[in-house]
């Protein structure tokens, strides 16, 4: 019997502005490279011309499969009506939005242009939103349902592009994979999808696989961006949701009812949104106390944990928070948002907050600011909550599940994983 091939979707995450996807992606790579006990291939699908940013993270028994330049070519267009009954489930908001939308429109739907298929692939892994119609198995990855829970942060024609692609992928899929058990819930709840073809497959720290940075790397880092001695880090980009503007009120908040100056670093690509959240933080003289340092290098980023003195997370909506394990793994102490699947995340190793209560938010950054005890606490938590995951075991679960779906035959340790309970 031929080995397994397996076609890992890597095309979204070739702008490294995707953030999440990359850190993904990246970590599959790591993970599936370790896999020498298998037959298994894994051929991580590029956009042509877009692979320098993973080439380096492939060893063993994955290898790039170059697929064509973007936009991808081949392209169907559905011919939709709008009309009530093709949302159902669609929250009331978000159907407010689509239904200001022409009574029919047109929507593209990606088709596949034979690259996986000449390859000889058994199953294809879509990693990302942006999946294409193909006739091989697939594992597809939608990540989360925002757009139904804040449709205020998209535009109609938004609304109804991921209700049809997720739903029309969802349908072709052999199997749907997510990050948590709270998304399994919601596809599940919002689709009608059955339990059984969705399965909850966590990831791990991006930096899980570095060493940890030396003393003079860290000394560079503080160097080149002129850090301040201690400050508060989140590493998010400067979309609506994950609440910059919340975190300048609860800073300001704190400086003006407790005298406390707490410094903030964020990184990640600053969009068309940074306008905004740079102009809310003039307006509340946070001038000279928030450096947004836009993106950064994975190992500068590994730096920037360990020189923080904390990590603040006030997303309005996770799937999951890699910032969060990194902080975890770095022993840095963390407050979050109490929202979607970070409660179950974090466990017990993290202070938690509701978003959009700026006093709760507040009190929080000036607990872990203040109290040296209660933050080694809470780091020492963290590193014991993260110990169980690493992109090894991830790549494992996913590698029980190609073998599930191609129909070949499970070892024992397949057997166990594919039983145990949803990690998160």
């Amino acid at each position: 019997m031929r080995p397994l091939r397996i076609a890992v979707d890597a095309r979204p995450a070739g702008d490294l502005r995707c953030g999440g996807v990359e850190t993904f992606v990246l970590g599959l790579a790591r993970g599936f490279s370790r896999l020498e006990d298998g037959d298994e291939e894994y051929l991580f699908l590029t956009t042509r011309g877009v692979d320098g940013w993973l080439r380096p993270h492939l060893s063993g028994p994955c290898r790039i499969l170059e697929g064509p330049a973007a936009p991808w070519p081949a392209v169907h267009w559905l011919d939709v009506r709008i009309e009530r009954e093709g949302f159902q489930g669609a929250g009331g908001t978000a159907w407010e939005k689509v239904r200001t939308l022409p009574p029919r429109v047109r929507v593209p739907l990606a088709l596949s242009e034979g690259t996986v298929e000449r390859a000889g692939v058994s199953l294809v892994h879509f990693t990302y939103q942006e999946a294409f119609l193909t006739g091989v198995p697939s594992i597809y990855q939608p990540h989360d349902l925002q757009h139904l829970h804040l449709p205020e942060y998209f535009e109609a024609g938004q609304i109804l592009y991921r209700e049809l692609t997720y739903r029309a992928f969802c349908r072709q899929a052999r199997m749907v994979a997510v990050g948590s058990s709270w998304i399994r819930d919601d596809l599940c709840g919002q689709y009608g999808l059955s339990r059984e073809k969705v399965w909850v497959v966590p990831g791990a720290p991006a930096i899980e696989a570095a060493e940890p940075p030396t003393a003079e790397e860290q000394a560079a880092v503080r160097a080149r961006y002129e850090l301040p001695a201690e400050f508060l880090l989140y590493p998010a980009q400067t979309w609506p949701h994950k609440n910059h503007l919340g975190l300048l009120e609860a800073l300001a908040l704190v400086r003006d009812r407790w005298g406390l100056r707490v410094p903030l670093v964020s990184t990640g690509h600053r969009n068309e949104f940074y306008a905004r959240i740079a102009q809310r933080g003039a307006e509340l003289g946070l001038e000279g106390q928030v450096r947004f340092l836009g993106v950064v290098g994975v190992r500068e980023l590994a730096c920037l944990y360990r020189l923080s003195r904390a990590v603040a997370i006030p997303t309005k909506f996770e799937a999951v928070s890699f910032p969060m394990w990194e902080a975890f793994l770095a022993g840095v102490p963390v407050a979050c948002s109490r929202v979607t699947s970070l409660p179950a995340q974090a466990g017990d190793a993290a202070l938690l907050f509701d978003p959009d209560d700026v006093e709760e938010m507040g009190e929080a950054i000036r607990r872990l600011w203040t109290e040296a005890e209660l933050r080694a606490e809470l780091a020492e938590r963290g590193r014991r909550r993260v110990a169980g995951f690493s992109w090894e075991r991830t790549a494992r679960r996913f590698r029980a599940h190609y073998r599930r779906l191609a129909g070949r035959r499970l070892e024992a340790e397949d057997e166990r994983l594919l039983r145990e309970p949803a990690p998160l």
